[in-house]
């Protein structure tokens, strides 16, 4: 049974869109689509897995809308955000008559979303895409904002675009069907937001565990509002990440991009890397007397109680470093990390030691 959608507004003059949030609204993404724009073809970009359960029925929806609709299925996994994928989906693109009045549909996870994204901002200098994420991390997160792209092997998310979607359309009811270990990943990053922007909500998590755990449709209703007003203000203030803003998104990233580059894309999920990121980040920014601990028991307890490790993954420490000194926020050579100063506020801070770094990754 649906219920009535809430709609969080990202406000980016001609670029801004909504994203409507509702639970059993994926029935209207055939009317919802369709009221973006005069679109009479689609390309439904999703993964194998999420085509049997939800894309299938999208694209008959578009269809009952007059909508063209060709589908194209992809691996599930990060290996997918790749170069030859995406040589794929463009050459696929190119034979079923894609042109610039065509739109790409996202429906899935964050690879299928950022990969879908690209895609879009890539071809023909640039098609508009519609998001539709499908998993708790997706819908939270990456969804949100225009950030598309694909892996380097040697780095996540090096080669990429800013390209916002016409719309997001979240339906929590597919929460459902995902799979524990995918749903706990998500609720990662929904703990990042409580630390970065807003205590309050951070104090909302910790009281509705019992809640989050069994998936309330109420309390996740509510979790996945509130992640995406703070992202939409975020991305309002920064869009681009010129100014800096928007780097606090990146709260535990830095050492999460780089557990997962080393271990193999795919060993761990993303969420899981960031909650091990977290608290990396939150142990180092205590080694540098910005924070008591206090703030980083609070999230490693919380974080615990969401069924997330925060244990530092067995790898050599020379490569993390050496995966961290490609990071996008290094500027000059040097590292720089986004740290908490209390609950609910970060900051980027330079001048980091790679001595200091290493006793965190050592667990000294």
């Amino acid at each position: 049974m649906s219920t009535p959608s809430q709609t969080v507004r990202v406000e980016l003059s001609q670029r801004g869109y909504d994203i409507q949030v509702g639970t059993g609204n994926l029935a209207g993404a055939g009317r919802f689509v369709a009221g973006l724009s005069d679109v009479s073809h689609v390309v439904l970009i999703t993964d194998t897995h999420v085509d049997e359960l939800y894309a299938d029925a999208i694209g008959n929806r578009l269809i009952e809308a007059d909508i063209s609709v060709h589908l194209i299925d992809i691996e599930p996994g990060e290996t997918s955000k790749s170069v030859d994928v995406l040589d794929e989906i463009w050459e696929t693109m190119l034979e079923v008559g894609t042109d610039r009045k065509s739109i790409v549909v996202a429906v899935g996870g964050g690879v299928v979303g950022d990969l879908a994204g690209f895609a879009a901002a890539s071809y023909a200098r640039g098609i508009p895409f519609v998001q539709i994420p499908t998993t708790l991390l997706a819908q939270v997160d990456s969804s949100v904002g225009g950030k598309v792209g694909i892996n380097l092997p040697g780095a996540k998310n090096m080669v990429g675009a800013f390209w916002q979607p016409l719309g997001v359309l979240i339906d929590t009811d597919v929460l459902t069907t995902l799979p524990d270990r995918e749903y706990r990943a998500g609720l990662a990053e929904v703990v990042k937001y409580g630390v970065i922007l807003d205590p309050d909500f951070f104090e909302y998590l910790e009281k509705n565990v019992e809640a989050i755990n069994a998936k309330s449709s109420d309390v996740l209703r509510q979790i996945v509002v509130r992640c995406c007003q703070l992202k939409a203000e975020v991305v309002t203030q920064d869009e681009r990440e010129e100014t800096g803003q928007r780097a606090v998104l990146n709260y535990g990233h830095t050492f999460c991009h780089a557990f997962e580059a080393v271990a193999g894309y795919g060993e761990l999920l993303h969420g899981e890397a960031v909650a091990i990121g977290m608290i990396c980040a939150s142990r180092l920014a205590e080694s540098l007397g910005r924070i008591p601990a206090e703030v980083t028991q609070r999230q490693q307890s919380l974080l615990a109680a969401l069924g997330l490790s925060t244990d530092v993954p067995a790898a050599d420490i020379d490569k993390l470093l050496d995966v961290m000194m490609r990071d996008k926020k290094v500027e000059h050579g040097e590292l720089r990390f986004v740290l908490p100063s209390r609950m609910g506020h970060v900051e980027l801070v330079g001048g980091v030691e790679s001595e200091q770094v290493e006793a965190i990754l050592a667990g000294d």
